[in-house]
């Protein structure tokens, strides 16, 4: 009896590592090159129109009502995606995807001081979830096809898909996924970022500058720097905690926290007389590469961040901290007598690897962002700050999973 072309194995392979990948690159490039455009729209008109920031508190209570009546588990992010990934647990729902997208853009709209990684990784696992759900994929798939889509959404809406990789398999997956999700995780990110250019999309692109010559002083520095970025990461996970402790002892009503939030935001920039540092923050890092930065710079895009985002308003942190990590940087040229836009570019990925426990990938994104010639620079800034940065991070799921294999691990040595 001749085999049904259904079950042949070559088939049903091809499905699961090139289809599922491809069918999820190009939900979630499509959906971040929507996302980009529309984030520029919104940025431009926040610029012009000074008054709207006036209407951020009211902002931040309408995004936290909305997900109280229609998100409910999606309030909870990426750490809800990752949690999907890991354990299985909880449901990552079609509604996270138009929520945090448009959240993200009131956000902007309005000038709170938010990313977009956020808000591409939890589309990308959204729709691919809910792809997996019309197929009707088995538990094990659905939690694949969630990965491929925040591979295909890191990787699309920064333009870096192997970094995206990289950055999926360390923060997403489980040990016993790695290897086998590793070409189907490339394949996305690249779909991803494909799409993302063939709507359109261009991605800024930022110059390292003209290297030091390499030598144990100058790695020094760098690790010097390192230690720096380490503690920057560190601030912002713990001050994070800090603000959202703190508004959940005001009030445990989320669109009060976010009223509340936005009003901080508010008061800040009429306090310091600058709106430097709302939206993104991309023409400080721009600055930031071309001359020293402010050392107060970094520390005042960080308490606008963490006002904006422990407050409950959607965006991500790590174009936040991609700006942070670059104006600490660029403030510590004349300090260590080494160029502003190496120290910038080293800021850049470094503040970020730390903060989100993710130095691979953030070493990858380096090279793949700067050149492979800056990679000694990278490896020593982004492994030192990892090390010096603590135990916490900004996804806790992620975080959680690494603790619970420990201690796994630790548990079968008592035995």
């Amino acid at each position: 009896m001749k085999q049904s072309t259904a079950k042949s194995p070559v088939l049903i392979a091809a499905r699961k590592y090139i289809a599922l990948p491809a069918a999820a690159g190009v939900a979630a490039g499509s959906a971040s090159a929507l996302f980009l455009a529309s984030l520029q729209l919104v940025s431009a008109l926040q610029a012009q129109h000074h008054f709207l920031l006036w209407l951020l508190p009211f902002g931040g209570a309408l995004a936290a009502f909305c997900y109280m009546k229609y998100g409910k588990e999606a309030s909870r992010g990426n750490n809800l995606v990752f949690e999907q990934i890991h354990s299985g647990k909880g449901i990552v729902p079609f509604v996270m995807a138009p929520l945090v997208l448009l959240g993200t853009l009131l956000t902007h709209l309005l000038g709170g001081s938010a990313g977009r990684e956020g808000t591409a990784v939890q589309m990308g696992g959204s729709l691919s979830a809910a792809i997996g759900k019309r197929l009707g994929l088995s538990e094990t798939d659905s939690r694949q096809l969630v990965l491929y889509g925040v591979c295909a959404g890191f990787g699309s809406v920064f333009g870096t898909p192997i970094a995206a990789t990289i950055f999926g398999l360390e923060a997403g997956a489980r040990r016993n996924m790695l290897l086998g999700s590793l070409f189907s995780c490339l394949l996305a990110s690249c779909v991803g970022h494909g799409v993302t250019l063939a709507w359109g999309i261009r991605h800024t692109h930022y110059d390292i500058g003209r290297l030091p010559e390499l030598d144990a002083l100058v790695l020094l520095k760098t690790a010097l720097a390192g230690i720096a970025f380490g503690v920057m990461a560190l601030l912002f996970v713990e001050g994070l905690t800090v603000v959202k402790w703190g508004l959940s002892k005001v009030s445990s009503h989320p669109p009060v926290k976010g009223f509340i939030g936005g009003l901080l935001v508010v008061i800040l920039v009429y306090a310091i007389g600058s709106r430097d540092y709302l939206g993104l923050g991309l023409p400080l890092m721009e600055q930031a590469f071309l001359e020293p930065a402010s050392p107060l710079a970094p520390f005042l895009k960080l308490l606008f961040t963490i006002v904006t985002l422990g407050a409950g308003f959607p965006g991500g942190e790590v174009t936040p901290l991609f700006v942070i990590g670059s104006t600490a940087g660029s403030a510590l040229a004349p300090l260590l007598l080494l160029p502003a836009p190496l120290l910038a570019a080293l800021g850049f990925v470094a503040v970020f690897g730390a903060a989100a426990k993710t130095p691979l990938a953030c070493m990858a994104l380096g090279m793949e962002l700067f050149g492979l010639q800056g990679a000694p620079y990278i490896i020593t800034a982004c492994a030192v700050g990892y090390l010096l940065s603590g135990k916490a991070g900004i996804y806790a799921s992620h975080v959680n999973a690494n603790s619970n294999r420990l201690a796994f691990r630790t548990r079968r040595k008592a035995e």
